[in-house]
Parts: C-alpha cells; structure tokens; sequence
C-alpha cells in the first residue's frame, strides 16, 4: 500500500530508502532567499488523526520499518505532546523502528525545553536535520535565514544536551566572490563552538523563480563563485574546522561539484588532499548537467 503525499516532498539524501511519513505541508518560516523547496505550498499541521492513518496504513505493506522521516519542512513546529503520541504510534506500528528524524529550524529547537526535547529523544526522535547555511551575522541577515550565529551555536548545544544528534549542512558559495571569507571565517567559527554529529556541505544553486528575490534581498550585486572558488572555499572550512567532537563529514549531495568524506579531524589531511588534486585538474568535477538542489 502507497501513501498518498502532498507534493513535493523533499527528503535528505540519507533517508531516500526509509519511510517518510508527512506531519506538516510546507515550512512555518519560509522566507529564506535561497530556497524554493516549499513556495509552492502553505504551512499547515497535518490532523494527527491523518497522520495516525497513514502510519496504520504504512504498516500493513512495511512492517519492517526499521526507519522513519517526518516530513515536510517542519515537523519539530508540532506541539510536543503531537509529537509524542506519533512516536508512540510509530513504535506500536513498527516494532524493528530504530531511528526517527525529522528537519528542525534553530528557532523550533530553540522553542522547545531541553526537557522536551529530551522527552521526544526518550520515544525515539534521534535525528535533526538542521540548515546552518552559514556561520556568518552578515549573510545571514543577507539570505533572510531569521537565525543569528548565536542562535544556531544554542539550539545546537540545545539538541545535544537532550542527547538528539544534529545533522548540520553549509551552503557553499552563499557569500559570493565578495563576501565568501567571511561566509566561511563565521561558518568555521560556529562550527568550532558547538557539538555536531554531522556535517554536510552543498553548493549554491538558484532555481529560476528565486533569483530575482535572492539578488534583491543580498542587498548588493551578487557574483556567483565558480568551481575553482568553490573548492578554495571547502579548502579554507576543511582546514580550519576542529569541532568539540568528531564528525562526520560529507559532500555527497547533487549541488556538489566534488564528492568528499571523511571524519573531522581524523581525516582532514586526506580531505585536503582530494581538494588539492581537484584543484589541480587532477580530479574529476561532477558535470554541470547532473546537479541540483
């Protein structure tokens, strides 16, 4: 039996094989100039007695679940007593269940008590999918994120302290050629001042319908970094990144002109040396045709 989604439905790369299982449509936020994932849609929490179907009905053709994100954009805006009778659910429908994750802003980690978040974390809640985007006040302010440095440094403290592990991502190329030093120098900062589990990179990529918004809300001209500048700038965040704790590090997703991983600050050295031969034509870059968001 196939659910039926609201589309479009967005998911992280590491969950393409699991359940996804949709809570809310759309995002509560949804001003952020970079990203169109959700335009098309109005943020709305899902009846729970819906949601509750789906997952009776998931669990007839997939028992085995072992598995599950919550989608769309927002599932952590829900109260955390919804939350919580749908992990409940969860575990009653699928008794192989393992994990649970969801997306979650800095502002709805930050809403909720460490307590709560605690409490989600006891029924299964493991994993947060958080966009950082930059570590920098000033793009920011420019990409309309509604999250300083400050507060994504507390609602990732937040997450661990109720020991959920955080999936944190950065948006390369997001300062442009006159701002990307400060893009990463502020990105590096944030990252080397609060525990992630974690780390992932993409590569900016507008799409049609948000240029426009994006250049006017940058507040000056914007020029779009390259691939050479792209790999200076994961070149400058590799070699200066070391976290309170190790992590795992990723650039597999479809944005990324060159696939990297590895485990921060084991790995560093081999990091920077596939950099180094990208940068030298000696590595191949992924083909313009085959990226996205």
């Amino acid at each position: 039996m196939t659910l039926s989604y609201h589309m479009p439905l967005y998911r992280p790369p590491s969950e393409g094989d699991n359940l996804i299982i949709q809570v809310t449509l759309g995002c509560s936020f949804n001003r952020c100039s970079f990203c169109a994932m959700y335009r098309t849609k109005q943020y709305s929490q899902r009846p729970l007695e819906a949601v509750l179907d789906d997952i009776g009905r998931a669990a007839l053709s997939e028992p085995a679940v072992r598995r599950v994100f919550l989608a769309d954009g927002d599932a952590l805006s829900l109260p955390t007593g919804e939350l919580l009778a749908i992990l409940d659910a969860l575990h009653a429908a699928f008794p192989a269940l393992t994990r649970v994750s969801c997306y979650a802003t800095p502002a709805n980690i930050l809403r909720k008590g460490v307590d709560e978040l605690a409490l989600l974390k006891g029924q299964g809640l493991s994993l947060l999918y958080l966009g950082i985007e930059s570590g920098s006040d000033l793009i920011l302010k420019k990409i309309t994120k509604g999250a300083s440095q400050k507060g994504i440094a507390e609602a990732m403290h937040k997450a661990h302290d109720a020991g959920i592990k955080v999936s944190g991502t950065v948006i390369l190329g997001l300062g442009g050629r006159q701002h990307w030093q400060e893009h990463i120098d502020g990105t590096i900062a944030l990252l080397n001042s609060a525990p992630i589990t974690y780390l992932s990179t993409l590569q900016l990529y507008l799409e049609d319908g948000i240029v426009d918004e994006f250049q006017r809300k940058f507040g000056e001209a914007f020029e779009m970094q390259g691939d050479s500048a792209i790999l200076l700038e994961q070149q400058r965040l590799i070699s200066g990144v070391s976290p309170p704790q190790p992590v795992i590090f990723r650039s597999n997703h479809a944005s990324n002109a060159l696939a990297l991983a590895g485990n921060l600050p084991r790995d560093r050295a081999k990091v920077l040396a596939q950099l180094e031969a990208a940068l030298d034509g000696e590595a191949p870059l992924r083909p313009w045709y085959l990226r996205g968001m």
